[in-house]
């Protein structure tokens, strides 16, 4: 008597090279130097406060999306890092920048819709949460009124309340969607999510250091959705076609991308 086999079927994948948290390193070396080559082009000046900010900004969720936290992070650090010696016409102050970038790649790396991983954005919320208090009490001490720093946060805000609520789930979700029209709305919406915490991670520690006064508060409330409206059109025009294209090649996903 022949017995079929029976049992949980199995696939076997090879990595082909050297991995970081499930993501082979000729991934990161890749998606780094795409973050240089974008740190050449600037997509806004921001007259106010005198910031640079460069095209690269727009890509560092989709990295977290499509590497994972840990390699996404570090694409997003070593790429911003050579971005500093190589177009430093973009890379305003280097650590901030470096830890932006890897801090933004790693809050979208942690919008997971599984079981792994799952409590990390809990924590994240925490830094957040406290970071926004810091950047605001400052703000009042110095000043500001509330009605000026409740327009001027808006961004910070808005993302924190996105990020905290389901629809932090419920993006990774669109994005992990084979139908690109949810894909392009996840893409959007969560790069509108990560980069405003982003921004309010680096804010806390720039505003610390300059102090700009209310007057410079007023100046960049239209100034600063536009840009993160920007960052949000660029991750989602250039994140639905990496995604695309990833899908049609068949390219092994490491083990914490979303896609």
């Amino acid at each position: 008597m022949i017995r079929e086999p029976f049992g949980e079927q199995r696939e076997v994948k090879s990595l082909g090279s050297a991995s970081l948290d499930g993501t082979p390193l000729d991934y990161i070396v890749v998606m780094s130097a795409v973050v240089t080559v974008l740190a050449f082009i600037p997509f806004s000046i921001t007259i106010g406060s005198g910031g640079i900010f460069p095209l690269s900004q727009g890509i560092f969720p989709l990295l977290g999306w499509v590497l994972g936290p840990v390699g996404g992070a570090l694409a997003s650090g070593i790429g911003t890092l050579m971005g500093v010696f190589l177009a430093p016409h973009t890379a305003g102050i280097p650590p901030v920048s470096i830890f932006g970038a890897m801090i933004a790649s790693f809050t979208a790396g942690c919008m997971v819709i599984g079981k792994q991983r799952k409590y990390w954005w809990f924590i994240l919320t925490i830094f957040f949460v406290v970071a926004f208090y810091l950047y605001t009490s400052r703000a009042m001490n110095n000043g500001v009124s509330l009605s000026v720093i409740i327009k001027g946060s808006f961004i910070d805000w808005s993302a924190l309340l996105l990020f905290i609520l389901p629809t932090r789930t419920l993006f990774a979700r669109w994005i992990n969607s084979q139908n690109l029209r949810f894909v392009w709305s996840g893409l959007f919406l969560g790069s509108w999510t990560v980069a405003g915490v982003c921004h309010l991670s680096i804010s806390v520690i720039t505003y610390t250091m300059f102090n700009w006064p209310e007057e410079v508060w007023i100046f960049l409330i239209p100034i600063m959705p536009l840009e993160n409206l920007v960052r949000a059109l660029v991750g989602a025009f250039i994140g639905v076609r990496v995604i695309s294209g990833l899908r049609a090649i068949g390219i092994m996903k490491p083990q914490a991308a979303i896609y």
